[in-house]
């Protein structure tokens, strides 16, 4: 018999209060709904509170000011960012925010996008601290890390 290493305590879903801060899911273009609903829709199946920010993208810089009053909330507890293309808003994000963001690269792109790669890579290099990335287009990833981080 091999003895369990592990130390992570059981929850009964059922029973266990909500995370007490809420998650915002922020997306840089349209093209990245996908992969923001995914981790929205995971989020609410687990009773989070969810903010959803749509097209708040670097090409239009002032969409992201727009959006500061929502993201600096004091009830935010961790934001998650998707982009593709050139995968700059999480690093924006994350040096805007006190929270814990996290950056999902998706697969939407043109030119030399690679399917996400380029995105991803600029994500990993991101500068701003407080930024973990996730897998290509893995909105469920996403959710999962960002339920960790407001419980």
């Amino acid at each position: 018999m091999i003895p369990s290493l592990s130390t992570e305590k059981n929850i009964d879903c059922e029973n266990s209060l909500p995370p007490r801060k809420r998650i915002v899911v922020a997306t840089a273009g349209t093209t990245d709904l996908p992969v923001a609903e995914e981790a929205a829709v995971v989020l609410e199946a687990a009773h989070c509170k969810v903010d959803r920010i749509f097209d708040v993208g670097v090409a239009g810089l002032h969409r992201v000011v727009r959006a500061l009053p929502r993201l600096q909330d004091d009830e935010v507890g961790c934001v998650i960012v998707c982009a593709g293309m050139d995968g700059a808003l999480p690093s924006v994000v994350g040096g805007l925010v006190s929270c814990p963001v996290i950056a999902v690269p998706t697969s939407i792109g043109y030119g030399v996008s690679l399917g996400g790669i380029s995105a991803m890579l600029t994500m990993l290099n991101s500068c701003a601290p407080g930024v973990g990335v996730v897998n290509i287009d893995n909105g469920f990833g996403a959710a999962a890390l960002a339920y960790k981080c407001v419980l």
